[in-house]
């Protein structure tokens, strides 16, 4: 198969049929815009399982998702969509950024969701974008915008109350989304410990809690065992359903 594209975390592979893509899950780590590199052992075959376990039960929400199927442990057989270059952030919980950049206190409990934008541009630094500034610099219609903000807005709502039940806090999270050739969006990428911040409920200790990529960010240690928790939890809420 011919590689499209190599990210920091996955490799994507065109197939037979152009409409479909196959999306390789690699160990590899990356933390601050890549200037952090490392390995998680076994780290691609946890994402794309958590992945594959939340894009199949989102789509059963009615959520539509470049999900198809998944061929290997650390393989996902995706819809060929284009990715409009926006991470979109909803944020819970003050952390990470946002407590930089404001003061916020981290585990301040937000009054309301916080919707971001960003620029996917890694030269860049990844900026956060204005409503306006998206516009001037045309990479998603007004109605696009608006649409991805509900669609985060709504995915938020119900991976709260999943991980609710996982006794995990989902405190924050970035989604990209891609649209195919009739303009029909659909929810792409990833949803893991890669991309979501996720604490411990049963943990009152601030780091000890951690379940996510922030224990490579910060060398906290013990992060495969942290990302296997998480994929432990999701499996058996899944299997309860």
């Amino acid at each position: 198969m011919e590689k499209l594209y190599e990210g920091k975390a996955k490799i994507l592979y065109q197939t037979d049929d152009p409409d479909i893509l196959l999306t390789y899950y690699k160990d590899d780590a990356t933390a601050f815009n890549a200037q952090k590199r490392g390995q998680i052992v076994g780290k691609g075959e946890i994402n794309c399982t958590v992945s594959t376990a939340l894009f199949q039960w989102l789509e059963s929400l009615g959520i539509p998702t470049h999900y198809i199927d998944r061929p290997s442990s650390r393989e996902m057989r995706v819809k060929a969509i284009k990715i409009i270059p926006l991470e979109v952030v909803v944020r819970n919980i003050a952390a990470g950024s946002l407590c930089k950049q404001t003061g916020l206190k981290e585990g301040k409990v937000l009054p309301f969701p916080l919707v971001e934008f960003y620029l996917k541009d890694d030269a860049l630094g990844d900026p956060l974008l204005t409503i306006d500034r998206i516009k001037v610099i045309d990479i998603a219609s007004e109605e696009q915008v608006n649409q991805l903000r509900d669609l985060a807005l709504q995915i938020n709502q119900y991976l709260q109350e999943f991980f609710d039940k996982c006794q995990i806090i989902l405190v924050d999270f970035k989604l990209e989304f891609g649209v195919d050739k009739t303009g029909k969006i659909y929810l792409g990428d990833e949803i893991s410990p890669d991309t979501c911040r996720l604490w411990d409920k049963t943990q009152e200790d601030a780091q000890a809690r951690i379940l996510d990529k922030d224990r490579f960010r910060r060398d906290l240690g013990d992060v495969e065992t942290a990302y296997q928790q998480v994929q432990a939890r999701v499996l058996q809420q899944i299997e309860s359903l």
